[in-house]
């Protein structure tokens, strides 16, 4: 299955959540927003969100400062 992931083709052997996705990616789930398939999702649904083929989503990680 593929997905794209902030525009870049992502290819998955099987459907996993998005917070497995961003976890094996190194994304500190406390620092981003995810939106899939424009939808924002919230934090306590990661875990029970699956990702399916042809999901697109769009990762910001949040950064402090002024």
């Amino acid at each position: 299955m593929q997905i794209f992931i902030n525009g870049e083709k992502l290819g998955l052997e099987n459907s996993i959540s998005v917070e497995k996705l961003l976890l094996s990616r190194e994304h500190d789930i406390a620092q981003v927003a995810v939106e899939l398939n424009g939808k924002i999702i919230r934090r306590a649904s990661l875990s029970e969100t699956l990702l399916n083929d042809g999901d697109v989503l769009e990762v910001v990680t949040l950064v402090g400062g002024g």
